[in-house]
């Protein structure tokens, strides 16, 4: 335990143990013991430690190459972003680095690659080199799918005040580049308004399914309630489509406080169509898609089957009505 205090739960490499007079057999032997584990080939951490992006992120910054950058959906946790996989919560994916110069790494739990980084997109946090939330954000956009990379936009958007201007701004540099048609695709559909992953979802599949695009958040207000807030919703035709995910309704009184605004909603006539953390699979996508279309239908002004003009005084129909009335 002496050990421990002298440098820390970690992480640290037997170079930084050294210098503090621990020898090479007594790092092995703690790890025997099981008092440390290496959660990198050279890297030493207190198995006390719970495991997370962020240690291996830091445990990355102590091996890979003075060039090694931390990026993608890694940099995006580094960001305060979580845009892993629900798999990913029990089992933690490799931390992807990329080099800006020289060979990637190959060191077992990094996942290495080569890219084209300028100065501007780095930055360091807690003393690791990352890709800064606007490049982030490009990277993601255009190298993952499209639900998460209209989610990663969405995200930066809201939590690091990256705007479509400076997205936009960036577009020529990934000319030519792997996924900048999606890119450049998903930017102008991006908000700073959508609260969760899965609302930037439903808006993109709405999109896709080729119906209106909603307003990310609306307010509206109800009698004996007050002003209320709707997701994904069209204000002018009063319908709404709201993610209800236990992750983000972890009480009864937050499940029955939906229940009860949903409930002022539709006795104010609005039209609430509820996607629950199950909706996304395609049979049920197509059932709330559905509900969507017939709801927009049955609200939308009905379209005259001929054009009507204006009748001024030079119309025959309009001098008649004007003798009638003399």
């Amino acid at each position: 335990m002496d050990i421990l205090d002298r440098l820390g739960p970690g992480p640290f490499t037997y170079a930084i143990a050294r210098e503090s007079g621990v020898t090479r057999a007594q790092l092995r032997h703690l790890v025997d013991h099981g008092v440390l584990r290496r959660p990198l080939r050279g890297v030493y951490v207190a198995s006390a430690l719970r495991d997370s992006v962020d240690l291996r992120a830091r445990a990355a910054a102590l091996v890979v190459p003075p060039r090694g950058v931390v990026c993608d959906l890694s940099a995006a946790f580094l960001h305060g972003i979580d845009l892993l996989d629900f798999a990913s919560l029990d089992l933690l994916p490799d931390v992807e680095v990329v080099s800006a110069a020289g060979e990637p790494t190959r060191r077992n739990g990094i996942f290495g690659g080569k890219r084209t980084l300028r100065p501007e997109d780095v930055m360091s946090i807690g003393g690791v080199r990352v890709t800064t939330p606007l490049r982030t954000a490009c990277d993601v956009a255009r190298l993952r799918g499209r639900l998460r990379a209209i989610a990663a936009l969405d995200a930066f958007r809201r939590e690091h005040q990256v705007t479509e201007t400076q997205l936009t701004a960036m577009l020529p540099r990934f000319k030519g580049h792997r996924g900048v048609v999606q890119l450049r695709e998903l930017v102008p559909l991006s908000t700073d308004e959508a609260d969760s992953q899965p609302e930037s979802w439903i808006r993109l599949m709405i999109h896709d399914a080729s119906l209106p695009m909603p307003e990310p958040q609306v307010w509206t207000l109800l009698p004996e309630w007050g002003w209320v807030r709707t997701e994904n919703a069209y204000a002018h035709l009063r319908i709404a489509v709201e993610y209800d995910g236990e992750e983000f309704h972890t009480s009864e009184d937050d499940r029955e406080r939906d229940e009860r605004r949903r409930k002022a909603l539709r006795d104010a006539g609005w039209i609430v169509i509820v996607v629950r953390k199950d909706g996304f699979s395609p049979t049920a996508r197509q059932r709330w898609m559905r509900e969507l279309a017939d709801a927009i239908a049955l609200r939308s002004p009905t379209a005259p089957t001929k054009r009507v003009y204006s009748r001024g005084p030079d119309h025959p129909a309009y001098r008649r009505r004007r003798t009638v009335r003399r």
